[in-house]
Formats: structure tokens, sequence, C-alpha cells
């Protein structure tokens, strides 16, 4: 039985111009059926079709079905791919619209801004009875500024400094950040998270499809690492 479908297959084959030995190496690399190859097969074979049992209404109507699934499965190819491109370009046109602004990072060193301020955000994981940040010099360790920030509920807390020394202002200089909060087991330290600048941005390949910023004193990071820029 499969050496009498081999031979009906094979009679088609014959007929459509197709070899089985000339197009080995083409079979090999295109595995599956494209919409014109489907075509010319489902037209062979009607063209060879038994005359005194012809094809049912049925199984006509079946195989135009698949013909139509072959066709509509292309087209959503084609379009996702279509999308592929355009989520490129948003994400090429995404890194260029952050350069020159800042995002939130986590971490605790931070620089003057354009305006010559240092921004941040902390976390609270619960309500804090006292909240206190220190502004220091990030290699000697000299305090420049304390801030009380006093009782504060759970969630994120903005902070800021605008009065920032001249010398720091100047120089761009490293500032580290320390936060220590009260939430009812004594004061303890709390890692906040800063806007530092974007230096660069770039698409991510085909494979990680990322947007991928260089921050300052951070490094490379990801946006879905960022959760806000100013």
């Amino acid at each position: 039985m499969t050496d009498r479908i081999d031979a009906n297959a094979q009679a088609i084959f014959d007929k459509l111009g197709i070899s089985n030995q000339a197009n080995t190496a083409e079979r090999a690399t295109k595995s599956e059926l494209g919409q014109q190859d489907f075509l010319k097969l489902m037209t062979a074979q009607l063209q060879n079709q038994d005359p005194f049992s012809p094809m049912e209404n049925g199984e006509f109507i079946a195989q135009m079905a698949q013909f139509s699934t072959v066709s509509g499965i292309e087209q959503l190819n084609s379009g996702i791919a279509g999308l592929g491109d355009q989520m490129r370009q948003m994400r090429i046109a995404t890194a260029s619209n952050l350069l020159g602004h800042s995002v939130l990072v986590p971490g605790n060193l931070a620089r003057p801004d354009a305006e010559d301020k240092i921004h941040g955000v902390i976390d609270l994981p619960q309500a804090a009875s006292s909240t206190r940040i220190s502004f220091m010099d990030a290699e000697t360790g000299e305090l420049y500024h304390s801030e009380i920030l006093g009782a504060q509920r759970a969630g994120l807390v903005g902070f800021s400094w605008s009065d920032l020394p001249p010398s720091v202002i100047a120089g761009r200089r490293q500032v580290k950040i320390e936060v220590t909060v009260d939430m009812g087991a004594g004061e303890e330290s709390l890692d906040p998270s800063v806007y530092a600048k974007v230096l660069s941005a770039a698409a991510g390949s085909d494979t990680t499809e990322r947007v991928l910023l260089d921050v300052q004193d951070y490094g490379e990071v990801t946006v879905t690492d960022t959760t806000r820029f100013r």
C-alpha cells in the first residue's frame, strides 16, 4: 500500500517537473510546503484523479481548508515579522530619547545633575518613626549634609539635596548617600535608589530584544531595570 502511495506521489512530482534526486538538497533545507507548493500539488492531484472514482466533495473542501490555513499562517508570519521590525525601531527611538536624561537605579552613589541637585528615592517596606539621609564625599567619607525626614509611611519616599558645596558642583564629584530608618526595631540602614545620568544608549540585538543604557557610575543596565527617568 505504501509503495502504491509513493508511486502515485512520484507520478505527481514527475508531472510537476520535480525530481527527487535534483531537489534533495533543496528539500533538506525546506521541510515545509509553501502556498505555491500546496497549490501545485492540489492541482496535480485533481488532474491525475481516477475519473471512475473522483475526489469527493468533502475531501476537496477539506483540502481547500488546509490551503486556506497554509495561506493564513504565511500571512500571520509575515505580519509578525513586520511587527518585530516596528518593535526594533521603537526600541531605537526609546534609546535615543533617553540620552541626556537621568534614570532611577538602585544604588547609593550620585552626582550633581544639570540643575546642580541630587535626587533619589527610598522604598520603605513599612512605616518608619524616623528617617535620616546623609550625604558625604564618596572618597573621603567627609559628611556634607544630613536631613531628618521624620516619620514616613510605607512606600516610596522621594528626597533631594540642592545646597551642594561649590567643589562638588564644579568637579561633579561622587556623593555617597546613606539612609537610616527606624521601623520599630531600632535604627537600621536602608539602600536607596538614585537618579544617574544616561551616557549612551543602544537597542539590543535580535536575541536580547532589550534597550541597553550606559549609566554613569553604574555601567550597563536595561530599561526594564529602571523604574523612572527625569
